[in-house]
């Protein structure tokens, strides 16, 4: 399918579950957006607590460490924010109070485009995966949120009586789907930022140069059928008025 109009957002929010997730799949956006003057904001749903095979390490200490790796991997992107929740990590649950807490940031930093991973994705059996429960739980989360629940003064009407935050209403969503995609960015000249950002997240590593390779390599599958070096691909929804 051909490539939609390049998106040049003003403001642009990241949502995911844990520590990670957006730096494997749009962080070569993030990196090129930002450096093309967008602001760009992380909401991360979960605090990743129970990613480690690690006996040795606690709960709370591996929530500190994943925390200290988002930020670390945000500032070499460019990130301008990155926002955390507290849910437990393998527990995210659809739930009203997931859409609020995204609601919240959304009518907060009042992006155009919002980026989170397509809750339709199960699995893939050509590469050989189950998708986490929380990114589809995240994915949906955030479907909801930006369509109606951010949109619509009446849903969460504490947010703008007690908070003050006024609806607001999302352009585009980008999802991740890896399978499907009708959006192509060219990330060629961010690709070396996209491989330090992932080895910042030194805990989830255990053999850093094989991630980075399959990754590169992913990014140069989606950049060849684009006619870039490196691209990665989306699933586009430009939400109608």
């Amino acid at each position: 399918m051909a490539n939609k109009p390049e998106l040049k957002p003003k403001i642009a929010l990241g949502i995911a579950a844990h520590p990670d997730d957006l730096d494997y799949g749009m962080s070569g956006t993030v990196a090129k957006w930002a450096a093309e003057g967008t602001d760009v904001y992380y909401l991360i749903l979960t605090n990743g607590n129970k990613g480690s095979a690690d006996r040795s390490i606690s709960p709370a200490a591996l929530t500190a460490t994943r925390r200290a790796e988002q930020q670390a991997a945000a500032k070499v992107l460019g990130v301008k924010d990155v926002l955390f929740c507290d849910y437990d990590d393998g527990m995210l649950e659809v739930t009203m109070d997931v859409k609020r807490d995204i609601a919240r940031i959304i009518r907060t930093v009042r992006p155009e485009v919002v980026m989170t991973m397509d809750p339709s994705v199960l699995y893939s059996a050509d590469q050989g995966f189950i998708n986490h429960p929380d990114h589809r739980a995240a994915g949906q989360a955030t479907l909801d949120a930006v369509f109606p629940l951010a949109r619509d003064y009446m849903s969460f009407p504490e947010l703008l009586r007690d908070e003050g935050l006024e609806p607001h209403n999302v352009s585009t969503l980008l999802l991740l789907n890896f399978n499907l995609h009708n959006y192509v960015v060219n990330i060629s000249d961010t690709i070396e930022q996209k491989m330090t950002a992932l080895a910042a997240h030194t805990s989830q590593m255990p053999d850093l140069p094989a991630t980075q390779a399959r990754m590169r390599q992913r990014a140069a599958l989606a950049g060849t059928a684009a006619g870039a070096e490196y691209a990665e691909e989306f699933l586009r929804i430009d939400i109608a008025g």
